[in-house]
């Protein structure tokens, strides 16, 4: 080459984006999203808490791929304690259940989805949309922040991961109050 350059360019990446953001496969990669809200878990792991639980759907790529997000909130608060990606099915539901399985959970207000009838008993268990105002209200707020959560916008995530980190970012950003720093 011409101007003295002869690194590999095979991911179009130039000479200042080296010098600006050193070598990145040398970097260790860093978690930047949580799916729990980490200093409610220290605060609240040895009481007994209720909890609003509920899914939200959005849209990946196009109208035709919906995804769900699974999120629980504290019933007294109205803090959000963790979250996350999946299908409207028993298994996504699962996986929030690991999150918050370091709580001991002594009342869940939930609407009529069949999923959570499994995890919680008759006595421990408040179905009504009555008792879930909060988290529907969370839902609002986070629709108005995030314009890909947007019920008849035009904005979509390309990919499930790109959503995923977007909607986890503001999550982290505007509920766990997290500063998030990029390098």
């Amino acid at each position: 080459m011409g101007n003295g350059w002869s690194g590999n360019t095979s991911n179009c990446a130039g000479i200042r984006d080296k010098y600006r953001y050193g070598n990145v496969r040398d970097k260790k990669k860093e978690k930047i999203i949580d799916y729990v809200n980490k200093d409610y878990i220290e605060k609240h792991s040895e009481m007994k808490i209720s909890v609003e639980m509920d899914e939200m759907w959005s849209y990946c790529h196009d109208k035709k791929q919906e995804v769900w997000l699974w999120w629980a909130i504290d019933y007294e608060t109205g803090e959000v304690i963790a979250f996350w990606f999946g299908t409207r099915e028993h298994k996504s539901l699962d996986k929030l259940m690991e999150l918050l399985a370091p709580l001991d959970i002594g009342m869940a207000y939930t609407d009529g989805n069949y999923a959570y009838f499994k995890h919680f008993s008759p006595e421990a268990h408040c179905v009504g949309k009555r008792n879930t105002q909060k988290i529907e209200r969370k839902h609002l707020s986070l629709r108005t922040w995030c314009a890909r959560l947007v019920r008849k916008g035009i904005r979509f995530s390309k990919s499930l991961q790109m959503h995923m980190i977007v909607v986890g970012l503001v999550i982290n950003r505007r509920f766990f109050r997290r500063q998030i720093f990029l390098q």
